[in-house]
C-alpha cells in the first residue's frame, strides 16, 4: 500500500491544529479526513475506515481516550493504527491510552519532519506485517485471527488490538517465556516506546477479559502462556 492509496482520519478540536497537520500529511500524498470532536470522528470512521487515526484527547463532549476506546469497537477499525498526538504527557495519560487501544503516544509539540517520520515507520512495520489467517486453538480458547476474535465456552471476547496481539504471541510458543524487551518489539515496534506499566496494563485486561490463569508473570523476565 502507498501513501496515495493510505487513508488518515484527523481528529482535534482545534481548527488550525487539523489545518496544519493536513496540510504536512497531504503533502506527503496521504488522503486526508478531519474531524473536529469524537461523534464525528466515529461518524468518518464507519464510513471511510481510515488505515491511520490521529487523535487529541482533550475534547469536549466525548474526549479522545473514550473516542478510541469505541473506533476500536467499529466493524474493520481493529487493524487500524491508533496515534495519540496530545499536550498530555503524564505516564497515566500514556498508559490510559495504550489501554485504550492505541498503537503510539506522541506529545506536543512536535516538529511535522518528525511527526511524518513516526507515522512512516509505524506504516511501514504495518505495512511489512504478513497477513495471517485461520484459528489458534488451545484447551481453554480459540483465537479467530480473521475475525480478531477470542471464543471461549461459545462467547465472542472482543479484545483491544495490541491484547490480541499479546494474547496471539504467548499462545503461539506455549510455555516459551517472551521477554518484555521481545513483547515490545514484536508489538509494538523498535520506533515506539513504552513503559514497563504498560504491558502489566494489557496483561492485566487480557487475564480479565478473556478469564485465564495461564499467563504467567516470569518475574524480572516477562511473560509465558503455560499449557501443560
Amino acid at each position: 500500500m502507498e501513501n496515495k492509496d493510505t487513508i488518515i482520519l484527523l481528529v482535534d478540536d482545534e481548527a488550525d491544529i487539523l489545518e496544519f497537520l493536513g496540510y504536512n500529511l497531504a503533502k506527503e500524498g496521504f488522503q486526508i479526513l478531519k474531524a473536529r470532536n469524537g461523534q464525528k470522528a466515529l461518524d468518518l470512521a464507519k464510513e471511510h475506515k481510515p488505515h491511520l487515526v490521529i487523535l487529541d484527547i482533550m475534547m469536549p463532549g466525548l474526549d479522545g481516550i473514550e473516542t478510541c476506546n469505541q473506533l476500536r469497537k467499529l466493524p474493520g477499525m481493529q487493524n487500524s493504527l491508533i496515534i495519540f498526538l496530545t499536550a498530555r504527557g503524564e505516564d497515566y495519560s500514556q498508559i490510559a491510552g495504550f489501554e485504550a487501544g492505541a498503537d503510539d503516544y506522541i506529545t506536543k509539540p512536535i516538529k511535522p519532519k518528525v511527526l511524518v517520520s513516526r507515522i512512516q515507520a509505524l506504516l511501514r512495520r504495518f505495512r511489512s506485517i504478513p497477513e495471517i489467517s485461520g484459528k489458534s486453538i488451545c484447551r481453554e480458547f480459540t483465537i479467530d485471527l480473521d475475525r480478531y476474535v477470542v471464543i471461549k465456552d461459545n462467547a465472542e471476547i472482543i479484545l483491544a488490538r495490541k491484547e490480541f496481539e499479546i494474547l496471539q504471541l504467548l499462545v503461539s510458543r506455549p510455555n516459551k517465556v517472551f521477554t518484555r524487551e521481545d513483547i515490545f518489539t514484536r508489538i509494538w515496534g523498535e520506533n515506539v516506546i513504552v513503559g514497563d506499566r504498560t504491558i502489566d496494563v494489557h496483561i492485566r485486561r487480557i487475564r480479565e477479559k478473556v478469564g485465564t490463569d495461564n499467563i504467567k508473570t516470569i518475574k524480572g523476565v516477562g511473560y509465558k502462556y503455560e499449557e501443560e
